[in-house]
């Protein structure tokens, strides 16, 4: 069990990049409660499926996955995954390539109000693929969710074993992504193996932050 905290009172913790200049964030629509398939359900669907059909995914697909992730459930700013003391360590960034209306970009998503704000241009995808060893399945979804951390955050708190604490709460985080594309009929795949730097160059993440995994969202052919 991860460490416990008060959270009264605790601030926003995601990373807080520059937006495009001139550009609002854009707003999600609130997640829907009533999907029909129950836990257990999505849990025996489960797959890791590196295989997609190539059709574009919806805004509100993308919000159910953003908010399953890392979406705020609480008054207190509690979140759908459990992080050591409530400090949050985790950004989650969204390669876009086919998910009209957005525009082909980097988006970070900001858990506090369930917004996308877009800070780079043009489709990343293959450049993702390529630095993940080329592994095709990172290119071949229509968005690419990649899961970044800033680990201080959370070693600050709790020293070297803070390091653990930052990758047991990237599992939770990335399972329940895989349990909300399953309610959704979605395809994805957690991505483990690639180059950080290359990753980091591409996305222009912040130094503090590190890659962790990537998983690409796709249709099911």
């Amino acid at each position: 069990m991860l460490p416990c905290a008060a959270i009264a009172g605790q601030t926003s913790a995601e990373q807080r990049n520059s937006a495009m200049s001139g550009e609002e964030p854009i707003r999600l629509g609130a997640p829907g409660f009533t999907a029909a398939p129950s836990v257990e359900k999505a849990l025996r669907q489960r797959r890791s499926v590196r295989e997609y059909s190539g059709k574009p995914l919806t805004l509100e697909e993308l919000s159910q996955l953003l908010w399953a992730a890392q979406g705020v459930t609480g008054r207190g700013g509690e979140r759908t995954a459990p992080s050591a003391g409530a400090l949050y360590p985790l950004q989650l960034y969204l390669a876009v390539g086919d998910a009209p209306p957005l525009k082909p970009g980097v988006y970070a998503y900001r858990p506090a109000d369930h917004a996308l704000e877009r800070i780079g241009e043009g489709d990343r995808r293959t450049r993702l693929a390529d630095a993940a060893l080329g592994q095709a399945c990172v290119g071949a979804g229509a968005v690419v969710i990649v899961f970044a951390a800033n680990y201080g955050r959370t070693t600050r708190k709790y020293g070297e074993r803070g390091i653990r604490y930052v990758d047991m709460e990237a599992g939770h985080a990335a399972q329940n992504v895989y349990l909300e594309a399953a309610s959704l009929r979605l395809g994805t795949v957690v991505v483990g193996a690639f180059d950080d730097d290359r990753i980091k160059g591409v996305l222009q993440l912040p130094k503090e932050e590190r890659p962790l995994s990537l998983m690409p969202v796709g249709r099911l052919r």
